[in-house]
């Protein structure tokens, strides 16, 4: 498997915890405010990125999703209102984002729709063939090893399953560039220390993405690990992408 430089990427370089633990430990500190911080950093712009994800998948109708590293399970929600589905399992490695999503669940009353586990991208535990589709938001980052968490997902997907991966991505015109830099530098990490105390997560973010391989590098991991069909697109200038195959 190929080692990526954002692989390498934690939260806390001073740590001797493994990247994996380290983000679930990351995201149980932060869960609390997970949803008010994507909501004011964004200006509410995330819940469009991810209206538009999830409608990647109208062109084969699934029933059965998985919603990986699924968090406060915002997408698989959003999921049960865009199209008809039978049932939506979300995993993740913080037990206190799931617990989050699970009172989310609770109050919208969709407990026989939607099921979280704790699970891992890495080691799905579901047999071969399981799912019509797979979904992933802002998740492929805080993999452990890219290529065997899509390795792991084409298992699970059925033959004809479609994932959607949506993930940050930073523009390249100049102007936009620029304001987007400054503002993940400062604004961003300055908001999370302000309302989690927790100013090391939006710092991991910044660099996370600076060295994920988004766009035709993205796509190229996804058709090594065997997609087929695979097609990005690009949200909001840039800031944002949407990456899609098929088994």
């Amino acid at each position: 498997m190929t080692k990526f430089a954002h692989d390498e990427v934690v939260p806390d370089k001073d740590s001797s915890l493994s990247k994996k633990e380290q983000v679930a430990g990351m995201f149980d500190n932060i869960a609390i405010k997970y949803d008010f911080l994507n909501r004011f950093l964004s200006g509410g712009i995330d819940i469009i990125w991810r209206k538009k994800a999830i409608k990647q998948l109208n062109s084969i109708q699934p029933k059965l999703i998985l919603d990986v590293a699924t968090g406060t399970a915002d997408v698989a929600i959003m999921t049960t209102k865009i199209l008809d589905v039978d049932k939506i399992i979300g995993i993740d490695i913080s037990n206190g984002m799931l617990e989050i999503g699970r009172q989310k669940i609770k109050k919208l009353n969709l407990e026989n729709k939607i099921e979280l586990f704790n699970g891992d991208s890495e080691a799905i535990n579901f047999n071969d063939n399981t799912f019509d589709a797979v979904t992933v938001a802002f998740g492929v980052r805080n993999f452990q090893d890219l290529e065997k968490g899509l390795t792991e997902i084409r298992r699970v997907l059925k033959p004809g399953g479609k994932l959607v991966v949506l993930e940050f991505s930073q523009p390249q015109m100049p102007v936009i560039k620029q304001i987007y830099q400054f503002y993940m530098k400062t604004i961003t990490p300055g908001a999370g220390r302000l309302f989690s105390k927790n100013k090391n997560a939006y710092q991991y973010l910044d660099e996370s993405i600076k060295k994920f391989p988004e766009g035709k590098s993205f796509i190229q991991v996804m058709e090594k690990t065997g997609y087929q069909s695979t097609y990005n697109k690009k949200l909001s200038l840039g800031i944002c992408s949407i990456y899609c195959g098929i088994k």
